[in-house]
């Protein structure tokens, strides 16, 4: 009888065990960690009105945004979006692109020059980059463009982003729009 009562509370254990375990998946965020909507969307025209019109309504992440230490890979999707919507507010402003298909052709070079960014800042530590870096060409754009947090580029409602140094880096190419 004993060895029944142990044998029972042998398997209660293992499968609270089991059902508790993530089965060799590790949890990509816990509490404590930023929340940064990642990857950004691929602009597309559905989306491309979002992008220009509510800018000021996306999260961007200073510094002050972060712990003082720790947390580098958040840091580097942090500092991915604030490159993405500095380029993009760039795409929108009428300076580069005037027409519709320009600002579309603009901001989707800015989004393959941030993420191309990201993927060579994601190299340069020590750690498993990114899973969608691993990917060359398209299949490194179509991993970025799965699995959304904000495909449509909604803002939040009653936020307005803090002033943002522009980024440097972004060189738009109008003759790459003709293909």
């Amino acid at each position: 009888m004993t060895s029944a009562i142990g044998l029972t509370a042998f398997w209660v254990t293992a499968l609270i065990t089991l059902l508790g375990a993530t089965l060799g998946e590790t949890k990509k965020y816990t509490l404590n960690e930023p929340d940064i909507p990642f990857p950004p969307a691929r602009p597309v025209l559905q989306n491309l009105a979002n992008i220009c019109l509510q800018s000021q309504s996306r999260p961007r992440y200073p510094n002050s945004f972060f712990p003082a230490s720790g947390f580098s890979y958040f840091r580097r999707l942090g500092s991915t979006i604030n490159r993405l919507e500095s380029w993009y507010s760039l795409c929108c402003s009428g300076l580069v692109a005037q027409q519709t298909i320009q600002i579309l052709c603009c901001t989707q070079q800015a989004w393959k020059q941030a993420l191309s960014r990201f993927c060579i800042d994601e190299f340069s530590v020590k750690t498993s980059p990114y899973e969608c870096c691993e990917y060359k060409d398209e299949e490194r754009w179509t991993c970025f463009n799965s699995q959304l947090p904000n495909p449509h580029y909604f803002g939040k409602p009653g936020y307005t982003s803090p002033p943002m140094p522009a980024e440097p880096g972004f060189s738009f190419n109008p003759t790459a729009c003709m293909n």
